[in-house]
């Protein structure tokens, strides 16, 4: 194989088909990225096994044909070379030498037999979002994926669709985020589990406007981002019933300015961090939410004027919580909904209902 390539492009290539490559493996080929060069175009390809990521580049072919570089080692070269052009070529040793202005280097490569086969998906069943809907959909819930391994399936995200619509649910056991947006189009209605940290991966890959095509098969995904092809492995195992868990009336409705919410969130995190517990208390009085946080070296009190309909209530929750799901709102302002001190949170935008957070509170000493 001989070919030619912008080195800026294949080094932007490298990072992206990076994200698949195995970083906990036994097998050296997992750590690889196979190039396949034919007629104008060179495609990179990594997986590790659940998630694999093909990415297609322009190239001046001279000789087509394929073979497996080290990932990282070759992608710590070759961004050394983003202002050059680069000829590439495997010689009979399965040496690619990389020849770039005057100089040149190689790079000894694997067998290519021993790369696994990434599996084509069907294009038959799929949904259709915009990049934008698709970017706020994930950034709206991955913070409340699970990140210890006792339930697996708390790892991924629930995605639900319904042809016009799409919803995404996580949950880690004190928390849960849902997050609702529209859909372009629709073949059929899903309800399937993808790893958070892949669908994390993939909105970082996506630039620029337009939509996004996702074909389901019985285990897998196809994210169609155009020149990227991402094939994900879904998550097999039953979700929480999280509808069973949301409460449907509550005492105590406080509407409260995001962004004093936030500020005030944060100042008074700041001390009871130093107890490492996170604990801040909320008193809900007549028209005002009082933030309060103590530990071995001071104390802080915030006060923030709020609408309150309902009782009064005293709760205390992780402010860490909070301040994860508020960072991703960007409503001007919010909804608190309470039923009692041992019940949970509800957080809801004051009009519509793109998303809905849930925080277990903490029993205060």
């Amino acid at each position: 194989m001989k070919f030619r390539c912008d080195g800026l492009e294949l080094s932007e290539a490298i990072g992206v088909v990076s994200k698949a490559i195995s970083s906990k493996t036994t097998s050296q080929i997992l750590e690889g990225i196979k190039l396949v060069c034919e007629s104008d175009k060179l495609i990179l390809t990594s997986t590790d096994l659940e998630m694999s990521v093909e990415k297609t580049i322009r190239a001046e072919v001279e000789t087509a044909g394929q073979t497996v570089v080290p990932g990282r080692l070759f992608g710590e070269y070759i961004k050394k070379l983003t202002a050059q052009q680069i000829e590439c070529e495997l010689n009979e040793k399965n040496q690619l030498r990389i020849a770039y202005t005057d100089s040149e280097g190689s790079i000894q490569c694997m067998d290519i037999v021993e790369f696994p086969e990434i599996r084509e998906i069907e294009k038959a069943n799929y949904f259709e979002i915009s990049k934008e809907n698709l970017k706020a959909l994930i950034n709206n819930v991955f913070y409340a994926v699970a990140q210890d391994d006792s339930r697996p399936v708390l790892k991924g995200i629930l995605l639900e669709t319904n042809g016009t619509d799409i919803r995404a649910v996580a949950v880690d056991g004190c928390r849960l985020s849902i997050s609702n947006k529209k859909l372009e189009n629709s073949t059929a209605d899903f309800k399937i589990i993808v790893p958070g940290r892949n669908l994390n991966e993939i909105c970082k890959m996506m630039d620029g406007e337009g939509t996004v095509k996702i074909y389901v098969h019985t285990n897998n995904i196809m994210v169609d981002l155009g020149d990227t092809i991402v094939i994900n492995r879904l998550i097999d195992g039953q979700f929480i019933n999280y509808k069973q868990i949301l409460p449907k009336d509550f005492g105590t409705i406080v509407t409260i300015n995001k962004e004093q919410f936030e500020d005030a969130i944060d100042r008074a995190s700041v001390l009871s961090r130093v107890d490492k517990n996170n604990l801040v208390k909320f008193d809900i009085k007549e028209k005002n939410l009082m933030l309060t946080s103590n530990s071995e070296i001071g104390s802080t009190k915030e006060n923030i004027t709020v609408g309150v309909k309902g009782s009064d209530l005293i709760i205390s929750f992780n402010s860490k919580y909070f301040s994860d799901c508020l960072r991703v709102v960007d409503n001007p302002y919010v909804k608190l909904n309470f039923n009692s001190p041992i019940q949970p949170c509800v957080i809801t935008p004051s009009e519509g209902n793109d998303y809905l957070f849930l925080i277990l509170p903490v029993k205060a000493k």
